[in-house]
């Protein structure tokens, strides 16, 4: 079997789609999203962990489709917080910047050094014709600022600074991204995966 071909990315989200058709474009023929099915499902991020909703992505599109398909589940935590928006940050408010205003609003007055935070990804690969899920981890720690940054990225991109690069994640294209983020990391392990599969 040949999984190396086609793999859909189980997501309309096309900001987060872009990095990873970006990441993996030298290891498939085609790389598609939910959006060139016209996708009409509504698949509920209600597990109890990031890895079970990613699973859970993947497989329902892999069986629905009948490809290979590849879902996310990440989620920022803040320490501060006790990890909040943790397995919620996709759902802490309607969109991005009622997000980060949320967030910014809860921090309100917290110093520096007790900003810190974690970016946590997850990736299930699912073959369906194997029926088989394959999962890799990522993350990244920085800090959240106390604005937002213009810039590329989403979610909560615009006020995750990264101490080691001192820059935010808005401020890094999306090879810069790729490079180092929760969501590259996990790639990375992906991609060593499909050179060994």
């Amino acid at each position: 079997m040949n999984i190396k071909k086609v793999i859909l990315i189980a997501t309309k989200n096309m900001g987060k789609f872009y990095e990873f058709k970006e990441a993996l474009a030298h290891h498939f023929d085609q790389i598609y999203s939910l959006s060139d099915f016209h996708w009409p499902y509504d698949i509920k991020e209600n597990e109890t962990s990031y890895v079970e909703n990613a699973m859970k992505k993947a497989r329902i599109a892999g069986e629905k489709l009948k490809i290979p398909s590849l879902a996310d589940d990440s989620g920022l935590e803040v320490d501060y917080l006790n990890g909040k928006p943790g397995i919620t940050s996709a759902r802490y408010g309607r969109n991005d910047e009622e997000r980060i205003g949320k967030l910014l609003n809860e921090l309100e007055g917290v110093p520096w050094e007790e900003r810190t935070a974690k970016f946590r990804a997850y990736l299930a690969l699912y073959i369906p014709e194997m029926e088989r899920h394959y999962i890799f981890y990522g993350e990244l720690r920085g800090y959240i600022g106390f604005n937002k940054r213009p810039g590329y990225g989403f979610g909560f991109d615009p006020i995750f600074y990264v101490p080691f690069l001192g820059k935010y994640l808005s401020e890094l294209t999306i090879s810069e991204k790729n490079d180092i983020s929760h969501r590259g990391n996990a790639l990375k392990a992906l991609k060593k995966f499909l050179r060994n599969f």
